[in-house]
C-alpha cells in the first residue's frame, strides 16, 4: 500500500530533531493532560510516537485515496451552483477521510476536540497532503486559521467555533478584494454595527478567496467609517450557518482546480467581531499570512517531491539508445539538482516550523500566566527567527516547486506536454505557489531588513559554530567563504545609501542569504544522516555557491547610473509598445 509518510525517510528525520523535546515540554505543559485525556501524551516518547503514528495514518490516506483520485479532481473541479459551492466527487471523498480520522484541528487544545500538537508534525501533514494533490491541501489546511481565531478570539468564540473545526468543518480567509490583492490597505468591505440586533453587518465583494464558501470565514473589514488605511480596518468572523454571503462564481484557474476560488458578495451578512477594533491588518491578518505562508512553503515542498518522484520513475523506465535516460548526465544532472532543492528546502521549511513552535508555544503560555525571565528571552529569540525565516521558507520553496515542476516535464520531454501524464498538473498546481499569500517579490520586502540589519549574517556566523563531519567540513569551509561574499555586496549596498538602489538588488541579496542559510541546514542534516542527505549537500552546495558567487558579481559590478538602462517607463515608446 502506498505511504506518503513512510516512503519519505526524510520525514521521519526531520521529525526527530533534538528541538521536538522543548517543542513538546511547552506545548504539553509538562504533560498535564495525561490524566485528563486517554490520547494525551505520558512524557516525550509517547508524544513523538503518537505524531508518528498520525503522520502514518496521513501518509496511507493520501497514497490511497487523495492521490489516486487527484486527476479525476483536477478534471471535475468544483461547481457554483444557486449561490453555493459543489466539490468534486473526489474532493468529498477525500475530506470525509480526512475527517473520519480525526485529521482536523489538529493544533487546538483537547478540551476543543483537537489533538494539541505542535506545528511542526502538522506542517509535515500539510505537506504530505500536498504531495498527492496541492488542491485539496487547500481545502484541508486552511484549518489552520483556525490558529488567528484561537490566538485573538474570546472564551465563548473558542467555545462555540473551535469544536466546529475539529470535527471536520472548513475554513477561509476572506482578504482580497477586486481592487486590494496584495495591497490590502486599500480593503473597503464595509463592517457597520446594528445597534437593533447587536451585531455587525459585511457588505461588499472579495476576491480570489480559496474555499470560499467554507463552514467559517475570517474575514477583513473597514469598521472605521471615513478612513482609507490599514488603521480603519478590523477582523470578523462570518458563519456560514448565518447567511448573507453568495458565491457569485468560481475562478477559472491554470491550476489548484479541485480548491474553489470564490468571488463572494457579502449583503448585510451577520458577522462578530475577532479581537479589538482597528487591529485586523495592523495585528491579526499579519498573524494569519505568517501561518498562511508557512502553510505554502509546505505546499511547495509536498509539490517538489511529487514532482521529484514523477522525473525519477519516467527516467527510470524511459530508454532512449538502448539505455535509461537516468543514465545521460544531461539529465541525472538535472534529477540531483531537483533532490537537492527538495532537501534544502524542506531542511528551511521545518528549522522555520520548529521556531514558531517555540515562540508560539510561550505566546499560549503568557496567556495562562506570566513567563519567566528565561522564557521571555527564549520567546524573543525564537520570535525573531521566525519572522526571519518564514519569508525565506515560503519565497524559496514555491520557486524551487516552480523549478522542479518545469524540470520535471523537461525530463519526459514530449510525454511532458500531454495532460495523460501528472507531471502537467504538478507544473499547473505549483505556478500559484510563487504568487499567492505573497509574492516572491512581497517575501523579499519582508525579509530584506533582516538583510540590512545584519540578523541573517549573525545566524549564519552562528551556524558556524556547529561542529560538522569531517567529509563535510570542505563545504563547510567554502560555506563560509559564499558568507563573507553575502557580506561583503550587502554592505557594498548600505554603502551607496541609494534606497532605489536597494530595492533593485534586494532580490538578489535575499537569494544569497536564502542559499547559504539552507546549504548550512543541509550540512547539519549530512553530519547526523549521511545516508540521506550526503549527496544532496554537496550537489546543493555546488549550486548555490553559483548562485551566490553570479549575484555577488552583479553587486559589486554593478553602477547606480545604470539604473536608468533598467526603468522601462524610461524607454523609448517604440520599445515599450
Amino acid at each position: 500500500m502506498a505511504n506518503f509518510y513512510t516512503e519519505v525517510p526524510e520525514l521521519k528525520f526531520q521529525l526527530n530533531n533534538p528541538m521536538m523535546e522543548r517543542i513538546c515540554e511547552l506545548k504539553e505543559r509538562g504533560y498535564e493532560d495525561k490524566d485528563k485525556f486517554d490520547y494525551a501524551p505520558q512524557d516525550y516518547a509517547d508524544a513523538m510516537d503518537s505524531y508518528d503514528k498520525v503522520l502514518e495514518i496521513t501518509g496511507e490516506i493520501t497514497g490511497e485515496i487523495i492521490n489516486p483520485n487527484a486527476e479525476g479532481v483536477d478534471e471535475e473541479g468544483p461547481h457554483c451552483a444557486n449561490g453555493r459551492v459543489e466539490y468534486a466527487s473526489g474532493t468529498r471523498q477525500n475530506l470525509d477521510a480526512m475527517v473520519k480520522a480525526g485529521l482536523n484541528g489538529m493544533t487546538m487544545p483537547r478540551r476543543f476536540g483537537g489533538l494539541n500538537f505542535p506545528i511542526t508534525p502538522y506542517t509535515m501533514c500539510a505537506e504530505i497532503v500536498a504531495a498527492a494533490d496541492a488542491g485539496f491541501g487547500n481545502i484541508w489546511s486552511l484549518q489552520d486559521c483556525i490558529e488567528t481565531l484561537y490566538e485573538f478570539g474570546n472564551e465563548d468564540q473558542h467555545s462555540r467555533f473551535i469544536p466546529r473545526i475539529c470535527a471536520g468543518e472548513t475554513m477561509s480567509m476572506d482578504l482580497t478584494e477586486p481592487d486590494a490583492g496584495s495591497d490590502l490597505q486599500s480593503v473597503m468591505l464595509k463592517a457597520t454595527f446594528d445597534e437593533k440586533e447587536n451585531c455587525w453587518r459585511l457588505n461588499g465583494v472579495k476576491r480570489f478567496i480559496t474555499n470560499g464558501d467554507a463552514d467559517l470565514h475570517l474575514v477583513l473589514a473597514r469598521s472605521e467609517e471615513g478612513t482609507r488605511d490599514g488603521r480603519g480596518l478590523s477582523m470578523f468572523i462570518y458563519d456560514k450557518r448565518e447567511g448573507g454571503v453568495d458565491v457569485r462564481r468560481i475562478e477559472n484557474k491554470l491550476g489548484i482546480h479541485g480548491s474553489p476560488t470564490c468571488e463572494l458578495v457579502y449583503k448585510n451578512a451577520k458577522a462578530e467581531l475577532c479581537g479589538d477594533r482597528k487591529l485586523g491588518l495592523i495585528k491579526y491578518v499579519m498573524a494569519l499570512m505568517n501561518g498562511a505562508r508557512l502553510g505554502i512553503a509546505a505546499q511547495s515542498v509536498g509539490l517538489s517531491q511529487a514532482a521529484y518522484n514523477e522525473g525519477l520513475a519516467y527516467a527510470k523506465d524511459r530508454k532512449q539508445f538502448s539505455k535509461a535516460i537516468i543514465e545521460f548526465p544531461a539529465v541525472y544532472d538535472m534529477l540531483a539538482i531537483m533532490k537537492a532543492k527538495l532537501d534544502a528546502g524542506r531542511a528551511l521549511l521545518y528549522q522555520t516550523s520548529r521556531y514558531v513552535d517555540v515562540y508560539k508555544a510561550l505566546d499560549d503560555i503568557s496567556r495562562e500566566r506570566k513567563l519567566t525571565p528565561e522564557e521571555r528571552q527564549e520567546q524573543k529569540k525564537y520570535s525573531k527567527l521566525a519572522d526571519a525565516f518564514t519569508p525565506l521558507a515560503k519565497g524559496m520553496n514555491s520557486e524551487y516547486a516552480n523549478q522542479n515542476a518545469y524540470d520535471c516535464i523537461q525530463i519526459h520531454g514530449g510525454s511532458g506536454f500531454m495532460l495523460e501524464y501528472a507531471c502537467q498538473r504538478i507544473y499547473r498546481d505549483a505556478r500559484i505557489t510563487s504568487i499567492y499569500e505573497g509574492t516572491t517579490q512581497l517575501q523579499t520586502v519582508a525579509a530584506i531588513r533582516y538583510v540590512t540589519n545584519g540578523s541573517y549574517a549573525a545566524t549564519l556566523r552562528d551556524y558556524e559554530t556547529i561542529p560538522c563531519s569531517e567529509e563535510m567540513q570542505p563545504l563547510m569551509d567554502r560555506l563560509k567563504e559564499m558568507t563573507n561574499k553575502f557580506e561583503a555586496a550587502t554592505n557594498a549596498t548600505k554603502e551607496a545609501a541609494n534606497q532605489e538602489l536597494l530595492d533593485f538588488v534586494a532580490r538578489r541579496l535575499y537569494e544569497m542569504a536564502a542559499v547559504c542559510v539552507m546549504s548550512h541546514l543541509l550540512i547539519q542534516d549530512a553530519t547526523k544522516a549521511p545516508e540521506l542527505f550526503a549527496k544532496s549537500a554537496v550537489v546543493y552546495l555546488n549550486y548555490a555557491e553559483a548562485e551566490v558567487e553570479k549575484h555577488f558579481n552583479f553587486i559589486r559590478k554593478f553602477k547606480v547610473e545604470e539604473l536608468d538602462n533598467y526603468r522601462i517607463f524610461s524607454f523609448p515608446t517604440g520599445i515599450s509598445n
